[in-house]
């Protein structure tokens, strides 16, 4: 075996930067000049978990193996199902490869109060890819883990194989969301809902859905601006809600000034706006959201004369839609927003385990509704 890691590299899919340092390789899903400007420990972490990431190549090794090394946020001492990786050669889904051997890190990493960071052994990954007996050239795509921060440390082939760039699978589509998009629990990376929509649409994914990130950062804006969509889409509202982030005064010209660095660069790409799925602790209660000792989402109580401007997400889902009719009467009519509830609503709280985040089952019925509101002959990018 001999190493292709540089080739491999360039056959990265759905990254938007990279950091290289003496651990190896990081491939992030957002501009690294403003995540460095941001400087927030929980973003460079999103960033970093490869959901919807992933190698597409044309190789003629008959097998690949990939260096890594996994991090993921875990209690110490709690137990984990590992890390899923996806192969599909020549179109075909395999079977989910899982490693095991992670670097859990507390989740005191993220604690705003102490800034304390425990992390467990860091030792590397190795995960093996059997492609085919076979030394003929193929189409692999190796899909990155969506729940771990993920360090590349090397790629190897069989000595005499060769690795290059595979033509894109479809047009581009991008898509920009939270937790909700980048969807930590389903139980491989092709179950995402945006990435099992995609499959489904023969579309190229970018997935800028990061847990807890979804501000309305102006430099994810001209991130999109700046790929070559032929299809967008965003999911808002919910880290808003969560971070309590913004008021309404803040929040609708955050949204225009969003819209608006897109179609700097997108005048007449299509944009599909989705509004917040259901959670049913923040319906009617403003932020922000803690998980309690039940492990479910729950809103902090405040006083009465602090609620004025403060941001439900049934309040939220009304602007959203109030404020894209708005652009679509001043003639933007390749706008368009989905009731997010349409998606995942009150009648589906059962896929639901923490209040917030779907299940497996959840992101599954997300992608079967969202598909043919999107891509159908009569959705938003049909």
């Amino acid at each position: 075996m001999h190493s292709v890691l540089d080739r491999a590299l360039d056959c990265v899919v759905g990254a938007l930067g990279k950091t290289t340092d003496t651990t190896g390789v990081t491939l992030h899903r957002s501009p690294d000049a403003g995540r460095a400007r941001l400087a927030d420990r929980a973003f460079d972490f999103n960033s970093a978990v490869p959901s919807g990431v992933r190698f597409e190549m044309l190789t003629d090794a008959t097998e690949l193996e990939l260096d890594a090394r996994l991090t993921v946020v875990l209690p110490l001492g709690m137990p984990s199902g590992g890390s899923v990786f996806d192969l599909v050669v020549d179109g075909e889904l395999r079977e989910p490869v899982v490693a095991t051997q992670q670097c859990p890190i507390d989740p005191a990493f993220f604690d705003p109060a102490t800034g304390s960071t425990q992390a467990g052994p860091a030792e590397p990954a190795t995960v093996r890819f059997p492609i085919g007996p076979r030394a003929v050239e193929r189409r692999v795509e190796i899909w990155l883990p969506v729940t771990p921060a993920v360090t590349l440390i090397d790629v190897r082939v069989p000595d005499g194989a060769s690795v290059r760039p595979a033509p894109a699978s479809g047009p581009l589509w991008v898509h920009y969301g939270s937790s909700v998009s980048q969807c930590p629990d389903a139980d491989r990376p092709t179950a995402t809902w945006p990435a099992a929509v995609a499959r489904s649409a023969g579309r190229s994914l970018v997935n800028l859905g990061l847990g807890g990130q979804c501000q309305l950062d102006p430099f994810m804006a001209r991130a999109v601006r700046d790929l070559p969509a032929s299809a967008i889409s965003l999911e808002l509202g919910i880290n808003v809600h969560n971070a309590d982030s913004m008021r309404e005064r803040a929040f609708v010209p955050a949204f225009h000034g969003f819209l608006d660095t897109i179609r700097d660069g997108h005048p007449s790409t299509p944009v599909l706006v989705i509004s917040p799925i259901v959670c049913p602790a923040a319906e009617q209660r403003p932020g922000p959201t803690l998980v309690g000792p039940d492990a479910m989402v729950r809103t902090v109580d405040r006083p009465a004369e602090l609620a004025f401007g403060a941001l439900t997400l049934t309040r939220i889902r009304a602007l959203l839609r109030e404020h894209v009719e708005q652009r679509r009467g001043d003639g933007d009519d390749r706008l368009h927003i989905v009731d997010g509830t349409t998606l995942f609503g009150p009648d589906d709280v059962a896929d639901l385990p923490d209040g917030l985040h779907p299940n497996a089952a959840g992101y599954a019925r997300m992608a079967e509704r969202f598909l043919p509101l999107s891509f159908g002959g009569a959705g938003a990018f049909g």
